[in-house]
Order: C-alpha cells, then sequence, then structure tokens
C-alpha cells in the first residue's frame, strides 16, 4: 500500500509518499494548487505504484483551498481521505512530546495517521 499526506494551503500544498513497511518513497516535496502542480502530484503516485488501487490519499480538511485538488485526484479513482487537522494534530501528539508541527512535517503525519489503520472513511462525492 502507498500512502500520500498532502498538507493543503492556499498556493502551494507540501506532498509526502510513504509505502506501507514505512520506506519513505518521496520526502516533502511542494506543488503549486494549480493542474501543473497536480499533474506532477500524480505523476510521482503512478511511479511509486503502477496499481491505483493501492494508493490512499489523505489531505486536511482546510475548507476550500483543497476542493480542486481533491476532484483532481478523485477524477483520477484515487482513494481519497479528508481527515479532520484536530485528528492529525492529536496523532502526532501522541507520536512525541516535541512541537514539530510545520508544513514539511504534516505531511508525513497525514501519512502516518492514514497507516494507524483507524477508522477513516474516505471521501466520497455524493451530496444529499
Amino acid at each position: 500500500m502507498i500512502y500520500v499526506g498532502i498538507n493543503v494551503a492556499k498556493d502551494k500544498h507540501d506532498c509526502f509518499i510513504r509505502n506501507s513497511d514505512g520506506e519513505i518513497l518521496f520526502q516533502s516535496f511542494v506543488i503549486t494548487n494549480n493542474r501543473e502542480g497536480f499533474e506532477t502530484l500524480f505523476q510521482r503516485i503512478k511511479s511509486a505504484s503502477d496499481d491505483l488501487d493501492k494508493v490512499k490519499v489523505g489531505l486536511e480538511a482546510t475548507g476550500h483551498y483543497s476542493y480542486n485538488l481533491l476532484g483532481f485526484l478523485l477524477d483520477k479513482g484515487l482513494t481519497t481521505f479528508v481527515i479532520n487537522p484536530l485528528h492529525t494534530n492529536l496523532y502526532r501528539k501522541s507520536l512525541s512530546l516535541r512541537n514539530t508541527k510545520t508544513d514539511k512535517v504534516n505531511p508525513s503525519t497525514i501519512a502516518a495517521t492514514m497507516m494507524s489503520d483507524i477508522n477513516l472513511k474516505s471521501y466520497s462525492n455524493t451530496s444529499y
């Protein structure tokens, strides 16, 4: 399984990719919040795994800044999770007493949160 953690921001997104063995496939890298940046991310995901069914992508819920990226990932058929930032913050604190919340560390924490096998529900495009 491949885990992709994304820290969403207005103009850029910090990303991190690891596998289920904990091996870091792509150390923190930055993509722009546009189609070109999304394609760069997707190419790195594809280079990590040919089977997109074995990829889980997690983004923190940050309001409208993630909408375009979320739509792109769903269109590509990736299993995507929108995670409450409070949840990842508590998970990060459970791992260390240090205050290490930075844009570069946070995507790694998001990926680790998904690896922890908690009961996350993938995002669905269903409207009520």
